[in-house]
């Protein structure tokens, strides 16, 4: 079930255990309907052109990612221009708290997606989960395209959780309480270990 306009007002004046937070909301208009729209925060990671190598997700600490990323600050005012086929992580202006028994969906708001731009190619914003949302933006167009900190690039859109579960936060998730965009922390995975013992066993 979405949750629609009213509710997401309600769900933000609830006592902080329970309460929805997206702040900060810099216009009313930002809750329309059954989504709230998100800004375009002013921290970014760029792909570095010349990485040392293909990148190596089970062997990526945080000193190796360094290799492949350049932290970015563009400030509200200010533009950025994503080339086309180009992967920039962005993040939301917005802080989010997530109840335990919600959850949303980032989507890509149709203005900037007819322009070329897929915004969060990562899309569930999990329950209890807190932090800033990292991004994922890339320019499918055949032409550049300026990105402008501030605006409004995507919406969220929440849905009602039934029956019980461990909320992200509470799971030891890996991206709990950023607030600026995060590289991958796919070598953080507990199943690569698994993995590699099976790909051991099946050699022997």
């Amino acid at each position: 079930m979405v949750i629609g306009e009213q509710s997401l007002r309600e769900r933000m004046q609830r006592a902080l255990e329970q309460r929805l937070i997206v702040t900060p909301l810099l216009s009313p208009g930002q809750i329309t309907g059954g989504s709230v729209d998100v800004r375009l925060g002013t921290e970014f990671i760029l792909m570095k052109r010349s990485a040392k190598g293909p990148i190596d997700p089970m062997h990526m600490g945080s000193e190796s990612s360094q290799d492949y990323q350049e932290r970015v600050h563009v400030d509200v005012g200010d533009k950025m221009i994503l080339h086309p086929n180009q992967l920039v992580l962005g993040v939301t202006l917005e802080f989010i708290q997530v109840p335990a028994d919600l959850m949303a969906y980032v989507i890509g708001r149709s203005s900037w997606g007819r322009l070329g731009l897929m915004v969060a190619t990562a899309v569930m914003v999990s329950p209890g989960y807190r932090g800033s949302l990292t991004l994922e933006l890339a320019n499918l167009a055949d032409t550049p395209v300026y990105l402008y900190p501030g605006t409004r690039v995507a919406q969220l859109v929440f849905h009602q959780v039934e029956g019980t579960h461990v909320s992200y936060a509470n799971n030891g998730g890996k991206y709990t309480g950023p607030v600026g965009p995060e590289f991958s922390k796919l070598s953080l995975d507990q199943d690569w270990q698994a993995i590699k013992l099976i790909g051991q066993d099946l050699k022997s």
